[in-house]
């Protein structure tokens, strides 16, 4: 397996840590590819629970290498953070073990701020976003005016080139939005130092994957966010602003479409989404306040409380085709234990057609009901079972209808948050 990617087949949130955790302690390389720290994994290892938001999850392991990608936006003051608690917790983060893409640009306070302006001012239309400035630093990067990780090398030029942006961001805050302006020296002297700290990690990330793979290193490639959020293949606009697909892997870290071998797509057992936008199989009830309860569905990095829902087919099959999934991982399978019965939507009913595909219009799929089979569940607690001899047959049944119906077979199937709890089938 030199190249695996780990891709999230839903919105996001879809369990990603444990099983990229589990894979990474398996691998020489573990690289991150896109988004910034809007993302967020949750992964225990024995009785700690780490929380990441940028850093690889390989970095808990001594002998595996790090690197994050040019298609990342890179919060210098996040990162740091995020560092020095790894660290305080025993974790070496050195640039031994972490390295930088020095193509990744980096967010900054206006980028933030403006983030955060634009979503107050578009009220009850806003997308719902972190507020982590992660559209206004791809939005720079689009216009070809965004500062680079390259860039933090040379301290002189890095202050100017933010000195000025910052001055002309300033003139947005207060004529658009009708902000305060930001403290520009105060925002250039405190980046400055992060720069002289963070200098030492920035690498050509290409580079470094292209040797790992010809010496036949194993290297995993670490997704974040989801399928459905991808800017262009995702429910617009309710999606993040960069590219959690495979094609996403190939641009955000400067490698060929041979470096991907296998392609995991990792699947909650029920359906979740933060933020607005279009969820056909929303359930505001009593059973989605359950899912809720049960999958302890906050977000990792906002701790906003996840909107839930029956499994939707219709989304995972696109998500199947978009990416070239060669196998699943269900998570949280636990969680649907005693609920009776269980739902899986396996089409749209929309105007009166009913519809096996994904639409591409965000504004039919807001349209959109679910069609609805109806299955049994099963009242057997299998967080303690760990193979798939030991599952119920309804549980069984489950997974096989989610492969038969989405053409990739469930390889890995998590019953539970600790890494024990998993079963691995044939």
């Amino acid at each position: 397996m030199p190249g695996t990617a780990i891709l999230g087949a839903q919105w996001g949130d879809e369990g990603k840590g444990k099983i990229t955790d589990m894979l990474a302690s398996e691998s020489d390389m573990v690289a991150r590819f896109s988004g910034g720290d809007n993302a967020g994994h949750t992964v225990m290892v024995g009785e700690e629970t780490f929380k990441l938001h940028l850093v690889p999850s390989g970095i808990l392991y001594p002998n595996v290498m790090c690197v994050l990608g040019a298609g990342m936006v890179i919060n210098p003051r996040s990162l740091l953070n995020e560092l020095e608690d790894l660290s305080e917790k025993g974790i070496d983060v050195s640039a031994r073990r972490l390295r930088l893409d020095g193509k990744a640009h980096l967010i900054f306070p206006y980028h933030i701020a403006l983030d955060g302006a634009s979503e107050f001012k578009l009220g009850s239309s806003a997308i719902g976003t972190t507020r982590r400035g992660i559209g206004p630093a791809y939005m720079d990067k689009a216009a070809r005016r965004g500062i680079r990780a390259w860039d933090m090398l040379d301290i002189t030029r890095f202050a100017d080139r933010l000195r000025s942006e910052a001055q002309s961001r300033n003139i947005w805050l207060e004529r658009v939005y009708d902000e305060k302006p930001l403290d520009v020296e105060a925002m250039v002297a405190e980046y400055s130092e992060y720069a002289r700290r963070l200098a030492a990690y920035v690498d050509d990330v290409s580079v470094l994957l292209e040797q790992a793979y010809r010496e036949g290193k194993k290297i995993l490639y670490e997704g974040a966010q989801g399928v459905l959020l991808d800017i262009d293949h995702g429910t617009y606009p309710f999606v993040t602003s960069s590219f959690p697909t495979t094609g996403g892997i190939l641009t955000g870290l400067g490698i060929g479409a041979n470096r991907i071998d296998r392609v995991i797509g990792i699947v909650k057992a029920y359906q979740t989404r933060v933020g607005a936008g279009p969820m056909p199989t929303e359930l505001k009830d009593a059973v989605g306040d359950v899912l809720v309860e049960r999958g302890a569905e906050f977000g990792t990095t906002t701790g906003r409380r996840r909107r839930c829902g029956w499994l939707d087919l219709v989304a995972l099959r696109y998500a199947v085709r978009l990416c070239g999934i060669t196998e699943l991982a269900i998570t949280k399978l636990d969680v649907l234990t005693s609920l009776q019965p269980l739902k899986v939507c396996v089409a749209y009913r929309c105007g009166g057609r009913v519809l096996e595909n994904f639409p591409s219009d965000t504004s039919i799929l807001q349209a959109c009901e679910p069609v609805y089979e109806t299955v049994p569940g099963w009242t057997d607690d299998i967080r303690p079972m760990r193979s798939e001899a030991e599952l119920p047959e309804p549980a069984l049944a489950y997974l096989r209808m989610i492969e038969e119906n989405c053409g990739a077979p469930v390889r890995i199937v998590s019953v539970g948050p600790k890494r024990e709890q998993t079963i691995f089938r044939s």
